[in-house]
């Protein structure tokens, strides 16, 4: 299509007629079309330009099209453009490193996966290899990816046509501002999630237990940051039952809770709260090439030096992926995109959040840290009752009309910028926030 001159019509007209699209009704469908992006700005091919603070999927934290990464995959396709698995990759070496100097001391080994979804297929596997047992535990307000295991291990209505993982319990994790335990305070509600967890743990018999998989901070269902002392607890009812513990954090990871893992962000009086797996993708290179992966603990990489884990990917460490991860990581640092999430949530865009909701009523509770942040939309404060299907598309409307891609779920208005996300844009986009709740609120 080269000197063709494309219209967004045209873009979607094609798409549609050929693209069989997820989590979707396909005649119903009218993507917008996406020509090209930058930082945290894409456009369409009609000329609109919106601010990206939906990250796509949140995952493109440094941003679009940033030039360090972009030229480490060219260098690399230059070199070696696809490698197997089984043979010695000097840039997967080099990738496996720098994660593993993030992720801290507690770990030693890196899984790749091409995804997600499949990292945490494996870390279930090694969990369940591991321990001799079966039974994974999860959240209910939880999202771990679609394929087989990790659907069911997901918690909200998308695994309930996908049941088909053997050995998934669900609990409920905190979540004060709905709280299913009746509490009044943020300890209260972490004692509380604690005793249910372990009341589970019991019912279900520890002894098959192979893993709890938790999200440090789970994304997709709301954003919900655990109270103190939470996942300390989490780490030593593991412990206290031998039950591996899986720290999901495919959204929260690499930047966008302003450290690299969530789990640093959320260290109580210097205390780290470390699992025996970690699983990543997303951020880790912002989905220039897909990729993700399983960060391994000594003790369960050890399991294995012996024993055959009996999984595997063809594309897993592929070069290209790689070296779009070294690219990023290596931006990330040089640029301290870290601090520049860190200092958006704490200075601009949290104080703004919290702005807005004491001039909207629609605005129930405003979660989050760093560049990870979500509304809980209700039609009444008292209740909490949330607002209806048809006000969140009033609103998710009126965002687009005025430039700006948002991230919706259910009730919720999630706000994730990229982590290169600027103080202007920040202040654009809540002027926007502003104007789009305001209609919205009309219409309630």
């Amino acid at each position: 299509m080269t000197g063709e001159i494309l219209t967004n019509r045209m873009v979607a007209d094609l798409d549609t007629s050929s693209v069989f699209h997820s989590w979707s009704a396909q005649g119903s469908l009218d993507p917008l079309p996406i020509a090209g992006g930058r930082g945290s700005v894409v456009w369409d091919f009609d000329g609109n330009r919106y601010l990206d603070f939906s990250s796509m999927l949140v995952n493109v934290n440094i941003g679009h099209q940033h030039p360090a990464v972009l030229a480490a995959v060219r260098e690399q396709s230059a070199e070696l453009a696809t490698v197997g698995p089984a043979f010695a990759n000097l840039t997967r070496a080099r990738a496996a490193q720098r994660i593993l100097h993030r992720a801290g001391p507690g770990f030693s080994k890196v899984f790749f996966t091409n995804g997600g979804a499949d990292a945490n297929e494996n870390a279930i596997r090694m969990a369940r290899l591991v321990t001799g047992r079966d039974t994974v535990l999860s959240a209910y307000r939880s999202y771990h990816g679609n394929t087989g295991a990790a659907i069911v291990a997901t918690g909200d209505w998308r695994r309930m046509p996908n049941e088909y993982a053997r050995g998934h319990v669900h609990f409920f994790g905190p979540f004060a501002y709905r709280s299913e335990f009746w509490s009044n305070s943020a300890d209260e509600e972490s004692e509380r999630a604690l005793h249910h967890l372990e009341r589970v743990i019991q019912a279900e018999g520890p002894g098959s237990i192979a893993a709890i998989l938790l999200e440090t901070v789970p994304g997709t269902a709301g954003v919900l940051v655990p109270p103190p002392g939470y996942l300390a607890g989490v780490r030593q009812l593991a412990d206290r039952y031998g039950i591996v513990l899986i720290f999901d954090e495919v959204m929260a990871g690499f930047g966008r809770t302003g450290d690299w893992f969530a789990f640093q962000t959320l260290a109580e009086d210097g205390a780290v709260t470390v699992p025996d797996l970690i699983t990543f993708a997303k951020g880790v290179n912002s989905g220039y090439v897909p990729t993700g992966g399983v960060i391994l603990s000594p003790r369960i990489a050890e399991h294995f030096r012996h024993a055959v884990f009996p999984g595997g990917l063809t594309y897993s460490g592929h070069p290209l992926a790689m070296a779009s991860i070294v690219g990023a990581l290596d931006a990330m640092e040089a640029e301290d995109v870290l601090g520049n999430a860190t200092r958006i949530g704490a200075d601009v865009l949290g104080p703004g959040l919290e702005k807005l909701a004491a001039s909207h009523p629609a605005i129930g509770e405003v979660r989050g840290l760093g560049v990870f942040w979500a509304l809980d939309l209700v039609s009444d404060q008292s209740t909490r009752k949330p607002v209806s299907p048809a006000a969140m598309a009033v609103l998710k409307r009126e965002l687009l009309a005025r430039g700006l891609l948002p991230f919706t779920a259910d009730n919720r208005l999630h706000v994730v910028p990229p982590c290169v996300v600027t103080e202007d844009e920040v202040r654009i986009a809540l002027t926007i926030y502003d104007e789009a709740l305001t209609v919205m609120e009309r219409q309630l």
